[in-house]
């Protein structure tokens, strides 16, 4: 079977509704939309969301949360990770990724100051928290901010 030679199950479907064609065919004169009022005027679509002057339902509902629009999303990685590295390398956010520490750096990535460093690296990402610097410096490393 092909998609081309797809058929509607029967009697899923019905055959279009041609309006204003006459008493005959029993949709003729005011084709199926009765005499006078809101509907039966021509442009009578209304804006989307209108509920006859009824608070609407987008309105009636509160609003959740809050969405800043200046936000980094900033990845975290702890100084204990870096130990992966081989002594007086040089991690930045390739040699992060390629370790498989970081997947995504996203807007940034930032090392906090848990766990303890044993080598002597040099660091280069875009953020450090105070811990972070101390401990590196204290193995003998160094932190530049990209």
């Amino acid at each position: 079977m092909k998609l081309g030679q797809t058929k509607p199950t029967e009697g899923s479907t019905t055959k279009e509704w041609r309006r204003g064609r006459g008493h005959g065919s029993g949709n003729g004169k005011t084709s199926g939309r009765g005499h006078k009022g809101q509907r039966s005027r021509s442009g009578s679509g209304g804006k989307i969301g209108f509920e006859g002057g009824q608070m609407p339902l987008y309105r009636r509902l509160p609003k959740r949360g809050f969405n800043c629009r200046n936000t980094k999303e900033i990845v975290a990685i702890n100084v204990s990770l870096l130990n992966v590295f081989e002594d007086g390398a040089i991690v930045d956010i390739a040699a992060l990724k390629q370790k498989g520490l970081v997947s995504n750096p996203r807007d940034g990535v930032k090392i906090l100051g848990n766990g303890d460093l044993n080598k002597k690296l040099t660091v280069q990402v875009n953020h450090f928290s105070a811990s972070a610097v101390e401990k590196i410096n204290a193995a003998g490393g160094k932190t530049e901010v990209v």
